[in-house]
């Protein structure tokens, strides 16, 4: 699939080290949880989740986000997409538990503004290193009950999102949403396995691919062969036991890198 071009008409400094950047073209029919490849032209072409129909949400980690950090509104970019496998969205009746780390807050913002504007009761658990990198603490105030937790303690709770997550009784809900650092996601996993909640818990990863489109074969999970761009990058709980999910991912050349 070819590119289309997008132009930057808007570009918000979310966190120190986080931005998003709004198009002048909207995704309409993409569903929270699914990505488009972004193309810096002239330097590289990666995947990036939607964090609205017309914007991602970017942390500055590596040369091709340096690159997309030193863009201003006015400028284009590539795009490609949506593709991969978005969240189930719940239903009216149901009771859902949203756990966000980080810059997992893209995707499950818009999410958290689907449920609410069919009311949906929800409950989010959002957490970052510090006061300053807490990402869409707006967004999310609206939609339900909301727990804030930083490393460092500058603000709300100290500590990490599964502390929160030890005092919450998962059994008392329908669906459970996640996305952040793997690491983190893992530790939930392990959590969640333990009260049983693993198979009504969808867990967004974040993976090296090139393609988007399951044929580079770069973001295949070992066991299975499921590959995060086609298959994912949302997947079912049960779908991760057994597999290399928090224990290490694959870099460019299939290299596995420990976490």
């Amino acid at each position: 699939m070819y590119p289309i071009d997008v132009k930057i008409i808007e570009i918000i400094k979310e966190t120190p080290s986080t931005r998003t950047f709004v198009f002048d073209r909207s995704f309409n029919e993409a569903v929270a949880g699914q990505f488009v490849m972004v193309w810096i032209r002239g330097v590289d072409e990666i995947p990036m989740t939607l964090s609205g129909k017309n914007s991602i949400t970017v942390q500055k980690v590596g040369d091709a986000t340096e690159k997309l950090f030193m863009l201003k509104e006015g400028d284009h970019l590539g795009i490609r997409g949506p593709f991969g496998n978005g969240f189930t969205l719940p239903g009216r009746d149901e009771k859902i538990l949203l756990i966000a780390g980080g810059v997992g807050a893209a995707p499950l913002a818009p999410l958290a503004e689907y449920a609410s504007s069919i009311g949906v009761c929800m409950t989010t658990i959002l957490g970052a290193r510090n006061a300053d990198e807490l990402l869409f603490v707006d967004r999310f105030t609206p939609c339900g009950e909301l727990h804030l937790t930083t490393d460092d303690g500058s603000a709300h709770r100290c500590g990490f999102v599964t502390d929160v997550l030890a005092d919450t009784d998962t059994a008392a809900y329908d669906r459970i949403y996640t996305c952040g650092p793997e690491v983190m996601m893992k530790c939930v996993f392990g959590m969640l396995e333990k009260e049983n909640s693993v198979g009504k818990t969808e867990f967004s990863l974040h993976r090296y691919f090139k393609c988007g489109i399951g044929v580079c074969g770069a973001c295949c999970m070992d066991r299975k062969g499921l590959r995060v761009c086609r298959d994912g990058p949302v997947f079912n709980g049960l779908e991760l036991v057994d597999s290399e999910f928090g224990n290490y991912m694959r870099g460019p050349g299939g290299n596995k890198e420990l976490f």
